[in-house]
């Protein structure tokens, strides 16, 4: 199974327009919040399901959820912005959260910088930014693969 991770787009459709090529490949798109209406547009350019959450951004859209939890291929899939678990200044509740919860995966934004950890056998994503790339990094997004193995790819647009 291959998944798009894409976060923090912030309505910029010039940026998002350049990831769809990749993520119409993909079995689902997971996007992590700030402009979460860019979910609902991914889905009509790619006509693949989305798996989205509000952020921090997002205080007055549409009526989705701050956090997700979802199985894919196999594994436990937690979704969320990040902001409620502090991910600015670390991972300690983000991990704290998943081993209560027997996450397999954690897919965040909100920082703008890409990040591929495993901690304690749990897999933390975040793809960055398309947008405003902070950290040194480049505008990006991500694809999950989840097959007997699984693998993970950062690119930069």
């Amino acid at each position: 199974m291959k998944i798009g991770i894409i976060s923090d787009t912030h309505g910029n459709m010039s940026s998002i327009e350049k990831v769809v090529p990749y993520l119409k490949k993909s079995d689902l798109i997971i996007h992590a919040g700030d402009c979460v209406d860019d979910a609902e547009y991914l889905h009509y350019a790619t006509d693949v399901e989305v798996k989205s959450v509000k952020g921090n951004c997002d205080l007055y859209t549409r009526n989705e959820s701050y956090e997700l939890t979802f199985n894919a291929n196999g594994k436990k899939i937690f979704l969320c912005h990040g902001h409620y678990y502090d991910v600015k200044y670390g991972l300690n509740s983000l991990l704290n959260m998943a081993k209560r919860n027997n996450i397999d995966i954690v897919v965040f934004g909100h920082t703008h910088i890409p990040l591929y950890e495993v901690i304690d056998n749990i897999i933390f994503i975040n793809p960055g930014s398309t947008t405003y790339p902070r950290g040194g990094s480049e505008k990006s997004f991500g694809i999950l693969t989840i097959e007997e193995n699984i693998s993970y790819k950062n690119i930069n647009i």
